[in-house]
Parts: C-alpha cells; structure tokens; sequence
C-alpha cells in the first residue's frame, strides 16, 4: 500500500479505536469512522471491506499497542519483579489511554464480546491466554517454589487489581485509585 494510502488506514484505525473504547465494537459503523476522520464511507470501504474486516484489524491493532505500550518496555528488564514494577505501571497507564477518551480497548472488547463466538472472541481470547502465560513465567521468577495453582492464583489477583483499577478510575473518578492499587500490587508482590 502506498505511503499515503497507509497512513489513511492507520489514521481510520485510529479513530475506530477511540469510538470503540466508547461505544464497543458493534455500535462503531464504517459511516461513524469515514464521518470523525474526514473520508467518505466508500474509502472506509477501499480499505476495509466490512465492517468485520475493520473489527479483525482493529482488534489485532490492540493487541499490538498493548504489546507496545506495557510489554515492550518492560521486555528487556530483569525477569521477576523488575519486569512486573515495570508491566503494572504499564498496565495502569494503558488503562488511563490519554490518547483514547474511553480507557482501555482491550477490556471494552472483552466486556462485549466475552459470550459472543467468533474469530473476535477468539483472536481476544488467545491473546488474553498468552498475557496470562507471561505474567506467569514471571510470577514463577519472583516465586520458584510455588505450585502452579499458587501461580495461576497470582496471575488471577494480579488481573483482578488491574480491572479494579480500571473500574475505579474510569467509573468512579477515584483519584485515588492507582495509590490503591499500587498498594495492592506491593502486597500481591511481597
């Protein structure tokens, strides 16, 4: 695809990121995203030919900035409790999405289509798995002796705090909300 051409489709994912985040995945129309980015529907449609083929991408383009945002950074640290300081804060600003006025995409996504079957459901729900497995391994760095019920209840607790987190912040307008939840991540951690 052609330079200009490319940047026009990463400026509509963009924006149907930012309505997703809002208003979920189904409520989010080509004609909404052609309208917020200044094109018309038909070149919505010149590079998504459905609004499915747009919620396929736009899911993948989630999980990518996820990775971007809270593993990336937190990668080339020291496995253990280096990388976990480093992916709860990752985590937390993911949550706060400055650059997307509904939080985080991934939950929005979760939330809606959590009892809906289909590649969507399941493209989230691997990634969900693969998440899981990483804050696993590193779970497993801090604590060698543990079981893998003990892990898998770290893990657990862990995603728990961050979707409290979430909830608090976003919902309630809690300022407090990441102190609280850095609390807990230092007692989850100890």
């Amino acid at each position: 695809m052609p330079p200009k051409g490319a940047a026009t489709r990463a400026r509509l994912v963009d924006e149907a990121m930012r309505q997703v985040t809002v208003r979920g995945l189904a409520a989010v129309s080509l004609q909404d995203v052609a309208g917020a980015s200044g094109v018309s529907k038909s070149a919505v449609l010149k590079h998504f030919q459905s609004k499915e083929s747009l919620q396929i991408e736009l899911v993948d383009a989630m999980i990518d900035r996820f990775k971007v945002a809270v593993w990336d950074p937190a990668e080339p640290l020291e496995p253990g409790r280096e990388r976990l300081d480093r992916i709860i804060q990752g985590e937390l600003d993911w949550i706060d999405g400055e650059d997307r006025p509904g939080g985080c995409p991934l939950m929005a996504a979760a939330a809606e289509l959590d009892d809906q079957p289909g590649p969507l459901r399941d493209a989230l729900k691997a990634s969900q798995i693969r998440w899981a497995r990483v804050l696993k391994r590193e779970f497993r760095t801090i604590h060698p002796d543990r079981d893998e019920a003990a892990l898998d209840t770290l893990v657990f607790q862990f995603k728990g705090l961050v979707l409290a987190y979430s909830h608090s912040r976003r919902l309630l307008d809690d300022e407090t909300a990441r102190n609280q939840a850095m609390a807990a991540y230092r007692m989850l951690v100890a």
